[in-house]
């Protein structure tokens, strides 16, 4: 009897791994960009969550999202993403907005 519960897990467990797998590319995206005025960043997005990760200026900054007319919206500390059909716009430190484009 015990070499037919290991044929039964053998069969099961694999189907079930299966099943739990979420693939990576599904959970998260990370996105670089470089904009006119020579500033780069990192942005990431997880599908759990609302808030936009970003990496600007060597320092981490978590940007909770807005209301916004058209596109996405996201702000926190003193940095503003906007992310459009249109194009993707970053304003931070007091600078002007300035475009941006995915590296």
């Amino acid at each position: 009897m015990n070499w037919r519960k290991a044929i039964v897990l053998a069969a099961v467990l694999p189907a079930a791994g299966i099943w739990a797998a979420v693939p990576p590319a599904l959970a998260q995206s990370f996105q670089t960009y470089h904009c006119t005025d020579g500033t780069q960043f990192i942005v990431a997005f997880y599908a759990y969550d609302s808030h936009a990760y970003m990496q600007i200026d060597g320092r981490p900054v978590t940007l909770a999202r807005r209301l916004a007319l058209s596109g996405s919206r996201y702000s926190g500390g003193d940095v503003t993403l906007n992310i459009t059909k249109a194009g993707t716009t970053v304003r931070h430190a007091r600078r002007p907005v300035t475009a941006c484009e995915l590296a």
